[in-house]
């Protein structure tokens, strides 16, 4: 464990503990999946402390942890997580941007990165899931990205066009592992596929997973970086030569 983990770990624990010694709520800031990792590694240390994890709408690979319950504290707190959107002035006249672009852009701000969670790119336009602090930083200083002159608002509601889309797809598998599985949806080789688990870019349910015979189960969420991610739902049957057809839903 490098220094930077032994830091947010222990961030992580003093936070848990506040929420169990003080009685209220305490919040991390957005975790990318390899931190998340690192928490799931330290609940041993955790025992009894009650989580959730959310990053804004379901599907979220950065995501808040919130330690204690309603159970325990006797009230509710909603996470601090505001959806702004990133739109241009000028649509007919603006760049085509990419997720770089406009992350790029919000760095460029002095950000930290704790404090925005995922970006969702739609065409000329981006939905970004941020940390309530920084809503209104974000709000008056993002004005241009690259060539496109932008302007940023808060949704009082979850946009359609940010709601997750997921593809049914079958495939047929040598078994369950979560290399065949990979392997075949992606199209890859067994043996770049099982490079993937060694260099740890294969996340089940926010766990990093380096076992590449792991064994899928119904409802697992299998992120890939570099790749995406799916749903694996169930196997639907043995094919003539006794191979598997499974049914997987691909995030679009």
């Amino acid at each position: 464990m490098n220094r930077e983990e032994e830091y947010l770990q222990k961030r992580i624990m003093d936070l848990a503990n506040q929420s169990d010694r003080n009685g209220h709520y305490t919040f991390t800031g957005f975790l990318s999946q390899g931190e998340q990792d690192l928490f799931y590694r330290t609940l041993p240390e955790l025992a009894g402390i009650s989580y959730t994890l959310f990053g804004g709408m379901e599907g979220c690979e950065r995501q808040m942890i919130r330690f204690g319950d309603s159970g325990q504290l006797g009230y509710e707190e909603a996470f601090p997580i505001v959806c702004m959107e990133i739109a241009p002035k000028m649509e007919k006249f603006a760049d085509t941007l990419s997720h770089r672009d406009y992350l790029g852009a919000l760095m460029h701000l002095g950000i930290d990165r704790s404090t925005l969670g995922d970006i969702q790119v739609r065409e000329k336009r981006a939905y970004l899931f941020c940390h309530e602090k920084v809503q209104a930083y974000i709000g008056q200083n993002l004005d241009q990205i690259r060539h496109t002159s932008v302007s940023c608002s808060v949704q009082s509601e979850l946009p359609q066009a940010m709601k997750p889309v997921l593809a049914k797809e079958t495939l047929v598998v040598s078994s369950l592992r979560t290399d065949a599985v990979v392997a075949k949806l992606y199209h890859l080789t067994r043996s770049r596929s099982i490079a993937l688990f060694r260099e740890k870019k294969i996340y089940v349910n926010g766990r990093s997973l380096e076992n590449n015979a792991g064994m899928l189960k119904e409802g697992d969420v299998v992120s890939v970086r570099g790749f995406g991610k799916f749903v694996y739902v169930s196997a639907l049957g043995e094919t003539r030569k006794g191979r598997l057809s499974v049914l997987v839903e691909r995030y679009v």
